[in-house]
């Protein structure tokens, strides 16, 4: 039940910040801009001390974890790989091109006889 007070108070202090915006419309736009911020910094101080906060947290910095793991292509290697999905869809639309006008010669000249002017 903290849990869910403490998420809701970070809602609120979202919201707050946001409706900070609107309340100083009549004050420098770096005023109305550091309600917003204040307001998101405080709703993930408030999240961050809850329990599915924490969750969050420990899953992210796993996930960094894991980023770092992944080994990427090099620049030679991904120059070739999109060059052959390019080859291959030019491949593709050649050969579909082809299938639609032997599909539309058999249809329309074979079988039905409109033969084109």
């Amino acid at each position: 039940m903290a849990d869910k007070i403490k998420l809701a108070l970070a809602v609120l202090l979202v919201a707050a910040g946001l409706g900070g915006y609107y309340v100083l419309r009549d004050h420098a736009t770096v005023l109305r801009i550091l309600a917003v911020v204040a307001g998101i910094a405080a709703g993930a101080a408030v999240a961050w001390l809850s329990e599915p906060g924490k969750t969050f947290a420990t899953f992210a910095r796993e996930a960094v974890v894991e980023v770092k793991k992944v080994v990427w292509p090099t620049r030679k290697e991904t120059m070739q790989t999109t060059a052959a999905v390019f080859a291959f869809v030019v491949v593709m639309a050649v050969f579909l091109w082809m299938s639609d006008k032997t599909l539309e010669w058999v249809l329309y000249d074979l079988i039905l006889g409109w033969k084109k002017t």
